[in-house]
């Protein structure tokens, strides 16, 4: 049922996580809640450092930017990819240091470069109009930024159109037939140091393939600006290898990954004399499998089809609804049990598209039943909202037996947040 998920089992009639009872979980914290394992999580991340052994793995924080998590990933020794100045300041409260973090992103504002040149770290520049303001910021402020260069390779990912980010009609990056003369460019600008390129074709891929057609370019763009007179310290591969959401779904591993695109850089460095290093930035096939969403059934409803209506929706876990995408869902409780009917499992929020899992055979579901959505660790709570006033639920992390809460659970205070009401309207 779980296929290399072995954090996941079933143990008398109620699914587990690294052996601690999720049903008991929830009855201690209540649901919703996102539960993750600690040691999965640290086992993605190291199936990435001995796959890239020689290159630096940076975090892409947009995926989950829990403080915990980013802990023990800066533990791994894995650097980050952020893409706001929140995010860069959760990984520098996690202790990743400067030299490991790229600051992504193809619209930042002033006072976002300002936090990146004074905390020292590279930034990924999107356009030239963005070089030209980095170099200001940088000048004004009398120092010296790093800055990448983004690529769009043009290469198409074979993925939703919604995360394919390396396509030409993308808002992300300089198209590849200009990045030289970019680069040649910012070679002259005050205030700016070209270190090298980067790119990032898409995300949930499920074939290397489009991986090594965006490498093979980016190295042949690296050899046209040597020529040029350019160096190169640093190449940014990007991340976006995917995870099987479905039980019979191939993903391949970060094994094969680098089987597919380190030889094309090797061989790149080795022609052009230069020993740049190498750089990757998973996100989802670091955490995604490592958490699920647990949530309660309220009620069970016979229409069209057999509605389950559980306390959580796409407030908490939007990729369904955003993407149609799929997460495997089981009955908690009912391990033992054998799937009678067909149900699509629905959140409490006032919108049609408010669809967790779709025409699912489940055993026979009941009101109290525990409901949980899996692989649930990328682009859940980091993607979480209020909307319908629904407060954002606690996380927790398991490790060792035990759970340890590492997000409180809102209340209706969070709705509050920031509001300031006129005196006249209290009158």
């Amino acid at each position: 049922m779980f296929g290399t998920k072995d954090h996941l089992r079933a143990e008398g009639g109620h699914l587990t996580i690294d052996g601690v009872d999720v049903v008991d979980l929830a009855e201690v914290f209540g649901t919703p809640l996102y539960v993750t394992s600690e040691r999965r999580l640290r086992e993605n991340a190291r199936a990435y450092r001995e796959a890239f052994a020689e290159a630096d793995v940076y975090f892409a924080v947009k995926a989950n930017g829990n403080l915990a998590i980013l802990r023990i990933l800066a533990e791994e020794g894995l650097g980050a990819d952020v893409f706001s100045a929140g995010e860069l300041s959760l990984v520098r409260m996690a202790g990743i240091p400067g030299e490991k973090i790229l600051f992504n992103g193809n619209s930042k504002r002033t006072e976002e470069l300002e936090m990146a040149v004074e905390a020292k770290v590279r930034v990924s520049a999107d356009s030239l109009d963005e070089v030209s303001a980095l170099s200001e910021v940088a000048s004004e402020m009398g120092e010296v930024a790093e800055v990448a260069f983004r690529v769009n390779p043009d290469v198409s990912a074979k993925t939703h159109p919604k995360i394919a980010t390396g396509l030409k009609t993308s808002k992300f990056g300089i198209p590849w037939q200009e990045i030289v003369e970019v680069y040649r460019i910012a070679m002259g600008l005050e205030g700016v140091k070209p270190v090298g390129l980067h790119c990032h074709i898409g995300s949930q891929i499920l074939d290397v393939s489009p991986f090594v057609d965006a490498a093979a370019k980016m190295m042949d763009l690296a050899a046209q600006i040597v020529e040029a007179g350019g160096e190169i310290e640093m190449m940014d591969f990007g991340g976006g290898l995917g995870i099987a959401y479905t039980p019979d779904t191939l993903a391949p591993t970060p094994s094969e990954l680098a089987a597919g695109i380190t030889p094309i850089f090797q061989e790149g460095c080795r022609r052009l004399g230069i020993s740049p290093r190498m750089i990757l930035e998973p996100g989802r096939s670091i955490v995604a499998d490592s958490t699920l969403l647990v949530t309660s059934v309220n009620v069970v409803k016979r229409a069209h089809v057999n509605f389950v209506g559980v306390d959580a929706g796409f407030n908490l876990l939007a990729r369904p609804m955003l993407y149609d995408a799929y997460h495997h869902a089981v009955v908690a409780n009912k391990m033992d049990r054998e799937d009678e009917e067909k149900y699509t499992v629905v959140g409490p929020i006032c919108e049609s598209g408010d669809v967790l899992a779709r025409d699912r055979d489940l055993p026979k579901v009941e009101r109290g039943d525990v409901v949980a959505i899996l692989d649930a660790g990328a682009y859940g709570f980091s993607m979480a909202s209020v909307y319908n006033g629904q407060p954002r639920c606690p996380e927790v992390l398991v490790s060792g037996g035990g759970a340890e809460l590492i997000r409180r659970g809102e209340d209706e205070s969070a709705l509050l947040a920031g509001q300031v009401v006129p005196a006249r309207l209290l009158r």
